[in-house]
């Protein structure tokens, strides 16, 4: 998500990227307001846009500093076509074991509570400052009434977030909740659950409606949500595993002095498609299947594979936890297992995935045929 945005600025030394997906909101926005007889149209239509995500970047900082305050340092705060993604740093994070609970639950109601606070004060002043305002007439937001849209914006991002279903700021703090009583990846689970049956149900009364944009939020919501149970489920499978329980052995290497076409050789020859580079009995890089054929493309097979290889690879030790492993692997990033400086196995998500698939199989046959 990161790689496909822009920076654009930095709010209290948090970095503030925009999604390229953005631009087909913007572009949503003008072919619609283009249409209209009033040449201002397409200017208070982008003012509109401006009002919601302004309140998306307030209801993020709000996660973000709260998070900061609390251990977690904030690393970026990415915006979307739907909304905004807060990225912490879950890896500097102070460890607090026994209020981890507490600390979610704050950090999650942080954006919410900035968005209530925003409406009601903005709604009061406007109210002071404009006797008889039209705070309730309809539509509550509409690019005629920016003023009005202030107040109901953050409204709307308050309270749809406040929703028990994960990934909004409700699900977590379900999640917290839950997790009080029970581990953390079968409260996920739960949250998780939930927030799927809220997006099919969301995703129907788009449908009925014929909203598009609640359908594509949808959408939004119950991928997110289906991604971390599929996380969950990952941590709950490979919890009290080392890294060498999933990586294989067995496997191929190429020599520094080895070329392009060597490489695409035993990419067509095996079933592996990262290889770690030798110079002599020390790894010195590892040159992927990517790499091997962005190579190929642009230099030629006769390229040394010792001059397009990676030298900064991720490497664990055979003993580190697998469920901390895990998410360091999404993308399809490959990782070398070292024993201290002998290189002893390769480690990806498909190795990870399958070692998942064969423990949930063995639990199953277990749980039809006890012993």
């Amino acid at each position: 998500m990161r790689s496909w945005s822009i920076p654009v600025g930095r709010l209290f030394g948090i970095e503030i990227r925009i999604h390229l997906t953005f631009l087909f909101l913007l572009v949503f926005v003008w072919s619609t307001e283009s249409n209209t007889q009033d040449p201002t149209a397409v200017l208070r239509g982008m003012a509109l846009v401006g009002i919601i995500f302004g309140s998306v970047v307030l209801h993020e900082l709000g996660h973000a500093l709260v998070a900061r305050g609390s251990g977690i340092p904030a690393k970026s705060i990415i915006l979307l076509p739907i909304g905004g993604i807060t990225m912490l740093d879950e890896a500097r994070a102070v460890p607090d074991p026994q209020n981890a609970w507490k600390r979610e639950v704050r950090i999650a109601l942080a954006g919410p509570l900035v968005n209530l606070a925003i409406a009601g004060v903005s709604a009061l002043i406007l109210l002071a400052l404009i006797p008889g305002f039209p705070l309730l007439v309809r539509p509550p937001m509409h690019s005629n009434a920016l003023l009005r849209s202030i107040v109901w914006a953050n409204l709307y991002l308050g309270l749809f977030n406040l929703l028990p279903a994960y990934p909004m700021d409700g699900g977590r703090i379900l999640r917290s909740l839950l997790a009080f009583r029970r581990p953390k990846e079968e409260a996920t689970r739960v949250a998780a659950g939930a927030g799927q049956l809220f997006a099919i149900l969301m995703g129907l009364a788009g449908l009925l409606y014929g909203n598009f944009m609640l359908m594509f939020v949808a959408l939004f919501v119950y991928l997110g949500a289906l991604q971390e149970s599929a996380a969950a489920r990952g941590r709950i499978f490979t919890s009290g595993f080392p890294v060498s329980a999933a990586a294989i052995t067995d496997f191929r290497t190429l020599r520094h002095s080895d070329t392009l076409r060597d490489a695409g050789e035993l990419l067509l020859t095996t079933s592996q498609h990262d290889f770690p580079v030798m110079n002599g009995e020390s790894v010195i890089g590892l040159l992927t299947r990517s790499s091997l054929v962005r190579a190929m493309m642009n230099q030629g097979p006769d390229t040394y594979v010792a001059g397009v290889m990676d030298r900064d690879f991720l490497q664990f030790p055979p003993t580190a936890p697998l469920s901390d492993a895990l998410p360091k692997l999404a993308g399809g990033v490959c990782a070398l297992v070292m024993d201290d400086e002998r290189l002893v196995g390769i480690l990806t998500s498909e190795h990870v995935s399958e070692f998942i698939l064969l423990r949930q199989a063995g639990m199953s046959q277990q749980k039809f045929h006890p012993a």
